[in-house]
């Protein structure tokens, strides 16, 4: 597989992830210090809510992208600028 990857393009590939992960971290941070300031009934009529439902399912699921993005930055370590200059 790394064979088919652009070195170039695998790593904006792999920035643009990056990026899009501290953005949602920043976001969750964000999130949790609102609910702080939150009362009690508010707090309770917000997470009964199918948006933050959606959320919290949408960070399962970017915990589980986590060991992709693991894998995917292996990958991109042993395609290395020097394995794509010996294959032209």
């Amino acid at each position: 597989m790394a064979e088919d990857l652009d070195y170039a393009q695998a790593q904006l590939a792999y920035s643009i992830i990056q990026n899009l992960i501290e953005h949602t971290r920043v976001v969750s941070d964000l999130i949790a210090l609102m609910a702080q300031v939150l009362d009690e009934d508010t707090t309770k009529a917000v997470t009964q809510t199918p948006t933050w439902t959606a959320y919290l399912d949408s960070r399962r699921a970017l915990e589980k992208t986590k060991s992709d993005v693991e894998k995917f930055a292996e990958i991109l370590r042993e395609l290395g600028p020097e394995e794509v200059s010996s294959q032209d």
